[in-house]
């Protein structure tokens, strides 16, 4: 079987990794891929970026399946136009992946179904918004309304940030279209987590927990990014507010969609607060696996994706188990240099070679790859392009092992301006 991963991220390299693991994958197309999928054996960049494009390509290359990694290709229907087509693609439609898409639509929709989240309000009129803002309390929350990488939220601390945040999205257009409304949010206090599920319309398999770090600094400081670092499982998620969270956000979410008229197919991310004394708010909804989330997940996993997939797209996750490593998998994502806002690009990675067989062959870490091509002086060397770079995964018996075993591949990884968190994990930790 031949596979098409869409996308080019560190998800995505982990996703076609972990597809072509499987005895039945003969090769994994990754579009339109980075550097770390074009030098592993068994998968082949595609320099195809339009819908059309992979269309063609999915059908003249007789793919049995396609995976969608990236939200920007979901906002464009391509699950819709692939499936007009007769193609097998895992994803949400256009419609669907509102969720995702846009905050308000999401925001609305859990309110009509019942699934607890902060209370909001949603504004494109500045004058509107500003006036809002002065009659609430901080911290509060600015997010943009579409798509923005993951850096269209804004936790602002003080009233004055709060209205510099909203000229900078709603009048400076800093996140350009998908700013043309902003939504307004109650500040929860708790421990975020990440709880990811496999949908197929009637049925859900959960994968496993994970906790990802959102800000740019130790300590959980700094502006939010897109994550710079990951571990799974997530120790706060006990096995009853596992069920909780099955009951009180997933199982509404798929029941809601039949309501409205969607059938719901593919990955499903909730961002969930939990409060201190156990209550579960959703803070976002993803409609496609979370970056750097799933490259410990699947460093985890010890299942067939492939296989997964093709249940989910035939409607029969109710037919499989799905089995993990019992260790924990850690991932510290390294990025360029005035990452979140201005992303250096062209830095030549040194280190990234010099792993030995052995290492290797031992399979408790891996490299994945993100913002990186092959280019430099020769032509030959890996280089940055921009935001995060790599997310370096490691595998141990407990958090802290597995958090020094990442740590100390980083060390052995350079390139000019790399910034990295030096805590992740802290939380499960403590």
């Amino acid at each position: 079987m031949r596979l098409l991963v869409i996308g080019g991220g560190g998800r995505e390299h982990a996703l076609a990794w972990k597809l072509k693991q499987s005895p039945r994958i003969s090769k994994v197309f990754v579009a339109p891929g980075n550097a770390g999928t074009a030098l592993e054996e068994g998968l082949e960049n595609l320099p195809i970026i339009t819908i059309q494009g992979l269309l063609e390509f999915a059908k003249n290359e007789s793919i049995a399946f396609t995976v969608v990694g990236s939200e920007a290709f979901l906002a464009e229907g391509i699950v819709d136009i692939f499936r007009a087509a007769g193609l097998k693609i895992f994803g949400p439609t256009k419609q669907a992946a509102r969720l995702e898409t846009s905050k308000n639509y999401s925001k609305a929709f859990m309110y009509r179904h019942g699934i607890p989240t902060a209370a909001y309000a949603t504004f494109s009129d500045p004058v509107k918004a500003h006036e809002f803002i002065n009659h609430k309390n901080v911290p509060i929350v600015i997010k943009a309304d579409g798509l923005a990488a993951g850096k269209g939220v804004v936790v602002a601390m003080t009233l004055t940030d709060a209205h510099l945040a909203i000229d900078a999205i709603l009048v400076n257009r800093s996140m350009g279209s998908a700013g043309l409304k902003i939504v307004i949010e109650e500040f929860l206090e708790g421990e975020e987590v990440s709880f990811i599920v496999m949908i197929d319309g009637r049925h859900v398999l959960p994968l496993a927990t994970s906790q990802d770090h959102k800000r740019l600094k130790d300590g959980d400081n700094g502006p939010n990014t897109g994550g710079m670092g990951a571990h799974s499982p997530a120790p706060v998620i006990t096995l009853e507010l596992h069920a909780r969270i099955m009951c009180e956000v997933i199982q509404p979410v798929m029941s809601g969609m039949e309501q409205e008229g969607e059938h719901y197919t593919g990955f499903l991310y909730a961002g969930l607060m939990i409060s201190k004394n156990g209550e579960i708010k959703v803070l976002e909804f993803n409609c496609r696996m979370g970056d750097p989330e799933t490259q410990p997940i699947m460093l985890r996993l010890k299942s067939d994706l492939s296989v997964l997939i093709e249940h989910a797209i035939d409607e029969m996750l109710d037919k499989i188990d799905i089995n993990w490593d019992c260790r924990v998998a850690l991932g510290v994502v390294m990025a360029t240099c005035g990452y979140p806002e201005m992303s250096r690009k062209g830095d030549i990675i040194h280190g990234l070679l010099d792993f030995t067989v052995t290492e290797k062959l031992k399979k408790d870490f891996y490299i994945f790859h993100a913002g990186t091509a092959i280019g430099g002086n020769n032509g030959q060397e890996i280089v940055t392009t921009g935001g995060r770079v790599l997310c370096v995964t490691a595998l141990g018996d407990s958090v802290k092992t597995a958090q020094l075993r990442a740590y100390k591949i980083t060390e052995r990884i350079h390139f000019d301006g790399c910034q990295m968190r030096h805590d992740i994990g802290h939380l499960a930790i403590d």
